[in-house]
């Protein structure tokens, strides 16, 4: 009788985004059955699955300052990409033993720098992944912030940092790994990283992460916090005559999307078993604002809707047609932009309008 009362108080499209998250928690122990069975999911489509969600979350991540507060960011592959090198330290030093990097042996290192330190602790990893990304968004975002960057500005500075971090970690004598960046991964925490077991792990693990991404998001901004942030996105100065003080939960928005990021990127590297600069393409920051668009901005659901449905778009398109990807993404952008304004989420809301 409870369980009935819940299912019909509960939105049809709450019970539908539930039954989504439950299969996606389901799929990578599919990939443990007998080849044989009908249900079995190859490494392919595994790793694939496994990082698009962790693509999702940095979605996520961006929806939470577009979508929310109003703030475009064209540079939180920055974000990603330092939470991916910061565990792809521990999978090299892991993978290494007790002696130096590859690449450092091969540009004649004798030791290793100073802030590799610690980095063959799996904690110590895990705290950097959420430490240098939410560092490094703090005293970006106070610093424009308080300066009252805005609109198109802020969003050229966010792609001029990604890509100016680009250039730093493509040099050699930065210490990470230089244009090849990390990769050769073999194991972690001692199991084999191409293990079906440990595929399955780290695919539902990253499952797991995007489901506490979103439930997080969401019971916060239901909260006065959320509806402080949308305010912030429709007029600030008002909300400032009010007496709020924008500066920190913007602020504090920045560094709590930029840590979502740095998890999915450390969540990213040992499915597809590289990081390197490539990542801090400007180009991947701007395709992670179309996915948001796409799905439709300041509906966290349709964040993860857009990177799945573009994602996937990509993978075809990226093996048939691989000249033609970025006209088509461009095209996307202009077509979503014109007449989509609310993306994939917002035809949902139209039709549930037409029907009532």
């Amino acid at each position: 009788m409870i369980l009935t009362k819940l299912l019909s108080d509960t939105p049809r499209s709450a019970i539908l985004i539930g039954v989504c998250f439950a299969i996606l928690l389901i799929l990578p122990w599919l990939h443990l059955m007998p080849e044989a069975s009908p249900f079995y999911l190859s490494a392919y489509w595994i790793t694939l699955i496994g990082k698009i969600m962790a693509l999702a979350m940095v979605a996520l991540a961006l929806d939470l300052v577009w979508g929310y507060a109003g703030i475009l960011s064209l540079g939180h592959g920055l974000y990603f990409a330092l939470g991916g090198y910061a565990f792809g330290m521990y999978l090299t030093r892991e993978t290494a033993g007790d002696a130096l990097p590859d690449f450092m042996r091969f540009l004649s290192w004798t030791e290793m720098p100073w802030y590799w330190a610690g980095t063959q602790n799996f904690w110590w990893a895990m705290a950097l992944v959420v430490l240098v990304p939410g560092v490094i968004a703090f005293i970006f975002g106070f610093f424009a912030f308080r300066s009252k960057i805005k609109g198109v500005y802020f969003s050229i500075i966010t792609q001029a940092m990604v890509y100016a971090a680009a250039l730093l970690f493509f040099r050699n004598e930065t210490g990470f790994g230089g244009n090849n960046g990390f990769t050769g991964f073999t194991t972690l925490l001692g199991y084999d990283i191409t293990a079906a077991s440990t595929r399955a792990l780290l695919c539902f693990v990253t499952a797991v992460a995007l489901l506490l991404s979103y439930m997080g998001l969401r019971y916060l901004m239901n909260q006065p916090y959320g509806r402080v942030l949308g305010a912030i996105r429709d007029s600030e100065n008002r909300l400032q005559y009010l007496g709020y003080r924008t500066l920190w939960y913007k602020l504090s928005a920045w560094v709590l999307s930029a840590v979502i990021a740095g998890v999915a990127g450390a969540l990213y590297v040992p499915q597809v078993g590289i990081i390197n600069p490539s990542e801090m393409n400007p180009v991947n920051s701007i395709e992670m604002a179309v996915w948001v668009a796409t799905g439709g901005r300041g509906k966290l659901i349709g964040a993860i809707l857009g990177t799945g449905v573009v994602n996937s778009v990509k993978t075809y398109f990226t093996v048939a047609y691989p000249e033609f990807w970025l006209l088509i993404l461009g095209g996307l952008f202009v077509v979503v932009t014109l007449f989509l304004p609310n993306g994939i989420m917002g035809l949902f809301d139209r039709f549930k309008k037409e029907k009532q």
